[in-house]
């Protein structure tokens, strides 16, 4: 290769490989394996070797992790959160094994642990208490999320006693359970957004929200694998484990001490076919050198101990033929193509269907053609994903498959937005799937919780012309006679039925608003705007930049429900519902004034705080008689403003003279 080629080459990776970790550690949505981008890492590894000249002092090579989000305070690692040196094979191992034993000799053992798939984080105690905890970021520095961390019950806030010193931290491994992972998912589909692809990348994301009340309803788990003190307490990292253990924190407990590298393979076979029992995501297994003194002597690389490596567990990966692609309408309209698949075994389970996520991974990706032979993956991933198809068994003259046109279930033309992936169908309300869909969520636990009603029921109902829209819900008390005739119901269950339905008049406006199914908008931003707005009125008045001043609405959330408002059969519904006696109008929480040092003024509050939530500074300025306004006008008294505030605000407030105030000089004003 000649110097030109590889500064090009090293060039190129650098730059993909930065993306691909930005990706991964920051966006928590990655677009490579683990296994390619390690292999790239190697390569790029293998390229600055030999052309030293034309290494970034900033390479992948020598950095560890992502970058540092700006919704967070950065802190400064006491101890650097190094990352590991991978291998996929056994031999790398036994060479692994050889060096250690070149430097220590024989007399050494290895602990070996699962190596969970989730989010590394580094937690602070200081007298017994949770002080701090803080992800990995670049190895050196991460982003303190101590209050979305206090939300995992399994982390302990407190300790008992024990004889832990004063000041330590503690890294584990933040995750989610594979069932809990499925139910949230499940949830994101039916709102309209984007799925995760799998545990870790939810774990990731969840991390990484402002909202700890919406953290705290996702539930996460964490392991604690690594003691870190100013003063070595223990002589042994297997000793540590069993201490931290009898501390109070959650430690896994199929960790295994091994007296050899025998003992090592054979706990990795074991764990490769077991993982799949677990209830949780491994991607592969941990070894480290068991004695602290041993681990000094052999030391670190730039960016990894040379006395730890991870074996990370290939994705299970089969071969079969593709069938058909289909495709199934959501109730928000979104046409998701399904691959059905001639059975075949895959991680203990028959797989005959895989997901294609969206028209670009058929026409552009996989370039797939009819009866093609597929290469089918479940790695990190709970649905099955075709990874690549086998060029050379494909059929002579196989037609390529194209993305359907209009929708599969009432033929309307498909619609897609710029920049979004997916294609709609806009006839919401003639699509037979999309209506039956909305009813089904409508009724649902979280929305309206409507007893006696079930998916099968909602889907009878429609069948037989008794249901269109919701609102038809409402006068289905007038059709009891003829319900009784289907022979389907009895008339207990008619009269269960029309009670659930009559009760549901009851739930709370964020409830109704949920149950609506606006594009979008899941229950925490339904929560969000009847807070902001207070009835439906407002809210179908307000002008996409008065919808996004209200916390936590971004554009895209605006978009939808702006475009919902102004199509007039919606309108028309909910004057439907509101003549049926829902609740259209906020709960109003009664008010203790603490003082009325606010009385009069105005306020917006906009951007990150670090002190307090948007929420929370919004009951300290209502609570002292002030109001808090949706946009910015010349009424506006003060703006509040944060970290990341929009520019268009700030550029408005200064033109109307506004003074702009931070948190700190909010509440010094009620001093």
């Amino acid at each position: 290769m000649s110097p030109n080629e590889a500064k090009d080459q090293i060039k190129t990776l650098t730059a993909e490989l930065r993306q691909h970790t930005y990706n991964y550690y920051v966006l928590a949505m990655p677009t490579i394996s683990d296994y390619d981008f390690d292999k790239k890492l190697e390569h790029l590894s293998e390229l600055e070797k030999q052309f030293p000249e034309f290494a970034d002092p900033e390479s992948p090579t020598q950095v560890v992790g992502g970058d540092i989000t700006k919704e967070f305070v950065t802190v400064k690692h006491r101890w650097p959160m190094l990352s590991l040196g991978n291998t996929y094979n056994e031999q790398e191992l036994i060479d692994f094994d050889q060096r250690i034993r070149k430097a220590l000799g024989d007399n050494f053992e290895y602990v070996c642990e699962l190596k969970f798939d989730g989010l590394s984080m580094s937690l602070t105690y200081e007298n017994g208490k949770l002080a701090r905890a803080v992800t990995r970021g670049d190895g050196t520095q991460g982003d303190e999320v101590t209050t979305n961390v206090r939300t995992i019950h399994s982390i302990p806030k407190k300790l008992g006693e024990g004889n832990y010193p004063d000041l330590f931290e503690i890294r584990g491994e933040v995750f989610m359970h594979l069932k809990a992972f499925e139910r949230l998912n499940k949830e994101r589909i039916d709102n309209g957004e984007v799925p995760y692809a799998n545990p870790r990348n939810f774990a990731s994301g969840t991390m990484k929200l402002q909202d700890s009340a919406e953290v705290a309803r996702r539930p996460l788990d964490c392991f604690l694998y690594g003691l870190y003190t100013e003063k070595t307490l223990f002589k042994t990292h297997w000793e540590s484990l069993e201490a931290v253990k009898s501390w109070g924190f959650h430690v896994d407990n199929h960790s295994r001490l091994c007296g050899n590298i025998s003992e090592v393979l054979e706990f990795i076979a074991k764990w490769d076919t077991e993982r799949h029992n677990l209830s949780y995501d491994i991607d592969g297994i941990v070894i480290k050198v068991n004695n602290y003194s041993q681990q000094q002597e052999l030391g670190f690389t730039a960016k990894s101990p040379r006395w730890a490596i991870s074996y990370k567990f290939k994705a299970e990966r089969v071969e079969t033929e593709l069938l058909a692609v289909t495709y199934q309408v959501g109730r928000t309209g979104a046409v998701t193509p399904v691959a059905n698949l001639k059975p075949v075994l895959l991680a203990g389970t028959t797989v005959k269907r895989a997901t294609l996520h969206n028209a670009d991974e058929i026409t552009e990706r996989l370039k797939l053609h009819e009866h093609d032979t597929v290469y089918v993956e479940k790695g990190g991933e709970i649905i099955p994903k075709i990874i690549s198809v086998n060029l050379d068994k494909r059929q002579p003259g196989a037609k390529p498959i194209a993305y359907i046109t209009h929708c599969p279930a009432c033929n309307t033309p498909l619609l897609r937005t710029e920049g979004e992936a997916a294609w709609y169908c806009p006839n919401d309300e003639g699509c037979p799937p999309q209506i039956v869909g909305k009813m089904q969520h409508y009724i649902g636990r979280k929305a309206m919780n409507i007893d006696g009603l079930g998916d099968e029921t909602i889907e009878t109902l429609y069948r037989q012309g008794f249901i269109k829209h919701i609102s038809d819900l409402y006068i289905l008390h007038e059709s009891a006679d003829e319900l009784k005739k289907l022979g389907r119901f009895g008339e207990k269950s008619i009269n269960n039925m029309l009670d659930g339905i009559e009760k549901s008049k009851q739930q709370p406006f964020e409830k109704v608003l949920f149950g609506l199914g606006i594009r979008y908008v899941g229950e925490t931003v339904a929560r969000k705007l009847v807070a902001h707005f207070k009835t439906i009125d407002n809210l179908m008045a307000a002008t996409a930049e008065e919808l996004t001043a209200a916390e936590e609405i971004g554009g895209r959330i605006a978009e939808s429900i702006t475009e919902y408002f102004a199509y007039e059969n919606h309108r028309e519904e909910i004057e439907k519902l509101r003549v049926c006696g829902l609740q259209f109008i906020a709960e109003e929480k009664e008010v203790t004034l603490a003082s009325d040092k606010f009385s009069g003024q105005s306020f917006i509050i906009s951007g990150v705080f670090e002190k307090y939530s948007r929420d929370e500074l919004k009951d300290i300025i209502e609570q002292n008689g002030g109001k808090i306004l949706s946009s910015i006008s010349a009424k506006l008294n003060y703006l509040v403003a944060g970290d990341n505030m929009g520019p268009a605000k700030l550029e408005k407030a200064n033109k109307l003279n506004i003074p702009i105030i931070s948190d700190d000089e909010l509440l010094a004003m009620l001093s």
